[in-house]
């Protein structure tokens, strides 16, 4: 079986990993440092958010050249000792591919702006005139993800479409040039030995050219989300990618309305695999986690795709807070993390996450980077909150992230209780419960089987001998007859005592 169907993978964001030379940013050398920890945690493979450089207006997802290594983060050459280092301990790496837009100062991008309207070079991008006598008004309604419109007026008067910052002019992907271009990164990056790719916005690339309103009318196709044309790009790529020895992979960024339409991304010839966005936006009740469950296992089945769960990533606030925050959000996380690992499929964690860090909510206002802050004025906190720098030990004034007094963003005081340090000689820390569920789940297959259980208990098996039972409500409950006959604790998200399951509890049982 392939690897990927059932691994389980990293999220480092290089910027709040690991800082090697005392600067406050996290860097290459550090995750190198940090990757006898990762092995230690029992992952196969680490997902590498962008390291390219970039005038980092969001954090480097605007990318200024593909093909090397932002100074902030070292050179090419740590990079791929970072790729030999990882492969010599048995892990793989996934680096981040970011098609949707360049950033403003990428060559093209330069380029573009230099030329008069119609030039060949501008069809890279896309240019518009606009509205009104004058072409003073945006070429539509569009708006960015990151607030305002999706639209900034070049110099000469027309238009240049972002959904993102405006430091992030999207790409025409209808352009050969730009589909030869990335084509070229991947065989760049496959030839230095990564062994795939998570892609940014992957269900953005195509827009409709004639460039419409977006109605709003329920049931209307979306003028530039998930548009059908991009399918033929993940079919180019994935000629590329199997043309390559050691079982590379494609991981998409796919937010879209229905797990049906996620799964004609997972065809046998385009991509792998999908984060599941539907899991991760559950709400911490049962009916509701077991049909993200249900659903995505049924649809994914018929393109024979396997499904990757996920609850944290840099993009959203971590799941101890997303489920209440203080200890009954650690408690929910916990048996979160339990469900998600003893299901059928792969799973990515998010750095931190094995340390139950929370949301950083009260970040002051000038240290905040993220432009979703920025550009909404400050109503929208934004994503720096699940960002901040990871506390390693307690040694030192950035709680171990590097050798210098501070980090990029601050760190609270209270996760000096957090640290990697101190959780690794606490058998019954967040640390020590996903270093030994990640032990058993290399042992587990088999698909989902549910048993029936009481209102807000979760209860299934997968293959010979498994069971996962989840208390998803507040008070104890009695364990169903199947973890009581002849059964063995293997490990659960909070104490056991005897056949009671205590409130937002999971349990793993040998039976």
């Amino acid at each position: 079986m392939s690897w990927w169907r059932h691994a389980v993978i990293y999220q480092v964001y290089v910027w709040s990993f690991a800082d090697s030379d005392g600067d406050g940013v996290g860097d290459l050398r550090g995750v190198r440092s940090r990757l006898p920890y990762l092995r230690e945690l029992g992952v196969d493979a680490i997902w590498l958010n962008p390291f390219y450089p970039s005038p980092q207006a969001d954090n480097g997802y605007d990318v200024a050249d593909h093909r090397d290594v932002d100074p902030r983060f070292g050179v090419l050459a740590d990079a791929d000792d970072l790729i030999r280092e990882a492969h010599t301990l048995g892990l793989r790496i996934i680096i981040d591919l970011v098609p949707n837009h360049t950033s403003s100062e990428h060559p093209w991008f330069r380029a573009a702006l230099a030329a008069p309207p119609g030039a060949a070079v501008r069809g890279r991008y896309l240019f518009r005139d606009g509205r009104g006598p004058h072409g003073d008004r945006p070429p539509n309604n569009w708006t960015s993800r990151f607030g305002g419109r999706a639209w900034t007026r070049a110099p000469d008067g027309q238009w240049y479409l972002h959904l993102f910052a405006p430091q992030q002019p999207d790409l025409d992907w209808t352009a050969d040039e730009v589909r030869a271009e990335f084509q070229d990164i991947l065989r760049y990056w496959l030839d230095r030995g990564v062994d795939g790719f998570r892609i940014d916005v992957a269900h953005g690339l195509a827009k409709d050219p004639q460039m419409p309103d977006v109605s709003g009318e329920p049931g209307s196709t979306h003028p530039h989300w998930d548009l059908d044309e991009v399918h033929e790009v993940y079919r180019d790529w994935r000629r590329i990618l199997d043309g390559y020895p050691g079982d590379r992979v494609f991981v998409g960024e796919i937010w879209v309305q229905t797990t049906e339409r996620l799964a004609l991304y997972l065809r046998p010839d385009e991509l792998h695999t999908a984060f599941n966005f539907a899991f991760l936006t559950a709400p911490w009740e049962a009916t509701a986690l077991r049909t993200a469950v249900d659903d995505s296992l049924r649809v994914l089945e018929r393109v024979g795709a396997p499904a990757t769960w996920v609850l944290s990533n840099h993009d959203v606030v971590r799941h101890v807070t997303r489920y209440g925050g203080g200890e009954i959000g650690l408690r929910r996380a916990r048996a979160a993390t339990l469900l998600m690992l003893a299901l059928p499929g792969s799973a990515y964690l998010y750095q931190g996450e094995e340390l139950g860090l929370p949301e950083v909510e009260d970040l002051p206002d000038a240290v905040r980077r993220d432009p979703v802050f920025q550009r909404t004025g400050g109503a929208d906190p934004g994503r720096d909150g699940c960002r901040v720098p990871l506390p390693w030990s307690a040694d030192s004034a950035s709680l171990g992230f590097g050798p210098g007094p501070e980090s990029w963003l601050p760190q609270p005081p209270a996760w000096a209780a957090l640290t990697a340090e101190r959780q690794n000689s606490d058998p019954a820390s967040t640390l020590n419960l996903y270093r030994a569920a990640l032990a058993v789940r290399r042992d587990l297959t088999g698909d989902l089987t549910w048993l029936r259980t009481p209102d807000g208990v979760l209860a299934f098996r997968r293959g010979p001998g498994f069971l996962c039972v989840v208390n998803v409500g507040d008070a104890p409950i009695r364990v169903p007859p199947e973890a009581r006959t002849a059964a063995t604790l293997l490990t659960s998200s909070s104490r056991v005592h005897g056949d009671e399951l205590p409130g937002a509890t999971a349990a793993w049982y040998r039976c």
